[in-house]
């Protein structure tokens, strides 16, 4: 719902300026944008809404200001599927060892540059990584980042935070496969139910030294980092188990044989796959930190017969 996300900010902002602008009702913004936000709401809630494929138009009304909407509800599982791609251009949609092969890097340029510029002006902000960025601006970012222009850093430093965040979130999503690979993936959701604590760590840990190093070295640097961002809790309000619910299902994902099969079970054993997936980063935002030294030293063996 993260489009849906972006109209409520937007929204939000065009219903301030109205009421900053109008002398005759100093409170219409505030409760237009009352209005509006529980139409958004009733719409994400509104069974027949939800199993629709079409738009859906509404028009809200108050003190002679008309807002008009289109709205259309894309299911969580849909909206992070992913489409294979051949491109070898550009970042998003490219494989991360293409990238970083490229750039001679370990870690790929947009993820150090749009984390960067969290840390320097967003950390504190309210919400950081679950606030959606407007989807234009996002858009703007990531052509920037693809073409790399060399204005991009200039981008970055004028363009709103969220919108930033958004565009690093956006760049995970639309990797080919995940960080955390398709291969991988029913390890991570194996090891993460063991109920021995030191046979999870050991399985948890081996799957780590397993990753292949671009993979690593970029998830090593984003824990780094969200644990920084939730250090700031108290203002940001972004806890380690917030910020596991934004980046796991994302960053840990079924491959598409895995999507195909699930798309035709229950929904509360696919709601068990996303705790589980939330569950990994979790455990790894919550474990003191490794370095990639440490991993590679260390001969780790596991089981998950306990």
């Amino acid at each position: 719902m993260d489009i849906l996300d972006s109209v409520c900010e937007q929204l939000q902002k065009t219903c301030a300026l109205e009421e900053a602008v109008s002398k005759r009702h100093s409170n219409t913004g505030a409760k237009l944008w009352g209005r509006v936000r529980n139409k958004l709401l009733g719409a994400k809630l509104d069974t027949q809404t939800a199993q629709s494929k079409n738009w859906q138009s509404a028009v809200i009304e108050m003190n002679g200001i008309e807002v008009e909407l289109s709205m259309k509800f894309t299911s969580r599982d849909l909206s992070l599927k992913r489409t294979p791609s051949k491109k070898q251009s550009g970042v998003f949609g490219v494989k991360i060892n293409v990238v970083t092969k490229r750039e001679r890097s370990k870690v790929p340029y947009i993820v150090r540059q749009c984390i960067e510029e969290v840390e320097k002006r967003g950390i504190e902000e309210v919400g950081i990584y679950r606030v959606s960025g407007v989807a234009t601006d996002i858009q703007t970012l990531k052509a920037a980042f693809d073409m790399n222009t060399k204005d991009v850093l200039v981008m970055l430093s004028d363009m709103d935070i969220n919108a930033i965040a958004g565009t690093l979130k956006l760049y995970f999503r639309e990797l080919p496969e995940p960080l955390l690979t398709d291969r991988f993936y029913p390890a991570f959701v194996e090891g993460i139910a063991l109920s021995d604590p030191a046979a999870k760590e050991n399985c948890m840990l081996h799957l780590l030294r397993s990753l292949p190093d671009p993979n690593l070295n970029t998830l090593l640097f984003l824990l780094d980092h969200l644990k920084r961002v939730a250090d700031k809790e108290p203002i940001n309000k972004m806890s380690l188990h917030n910020l596991a619910t934004v980046f796991g299902p994302t960053l840990l994902r079924p491959s598409e044989t895995e999507y195909k099969t699930h798309a035709n079970i229950a929904s509360d054993i696919w709601s068990h796959e996303v705790m589980a997936q939330v569950q990994v980063l979790l455990y790894y935002l919550q474990h003191p930190p490794v370095s990639i030294s440490e991993l590679k030293r260390n001969t780790l063996y596991y089981s998950t017969d306990v």
